[in-house]
């Protein structure tokens, strides 16, 4: 699908992962937007306004939990999908990332292609 200049921004504090997510994204026609923790998540969020957020959950001075409530209790935040890109791949893990009102949670190790498709799914 045409993104039309879609912006994402993905919050993790692997590099490894955060510039795989970029090369992948930008591929695909998506503008990326790149922070490595929840605070960053949290500011970059509510500067640039991106069409969706990927957060990883273990992240240092905020966790992705932390980032996920703050943006979804600021006016200017609160309508971004937030996708949940996590190594805690237990059930209760999984459970516990939606009851924050994610749009969906996807676990690590990840298939580059899966998150395109739930990306492309919730920016239509």
């Amino acid at each position: 699908m045409p993104q039309d200049s879609k912006r994402i921004l993905i919050c993790d504090d692997d590099p490894v992962i955060l510039r795989l997510l970029q090369v992948n994204l930008e591929l695909e026609g998506f503008d990326v937007l790149l922070g490595h923790n929840g605070e960053e998540a949290v500011e970059i969020a509510q500067a640039e306004h991106p069409d969706l957020i990927i957060l990883d959950i273990m992240m240092p001075r905020m966790d992705g939990y932390q980032a996920c409530e703050k943006l979804k209790s600021l006016d200017d935040t609160w309508d971004i999908p937030i996708v949940f890109l996590s190594a805690k791949a237990q059930q209760s893990d999984i459970e516990r990332g939606k009851a924050f009102g994610v749009a969906d949670y996807i676990t690590k190790p990840f298939d580059p292609n899966d998150l395109i498709d739930v990306i492309d799914r919730l920016l239509i």
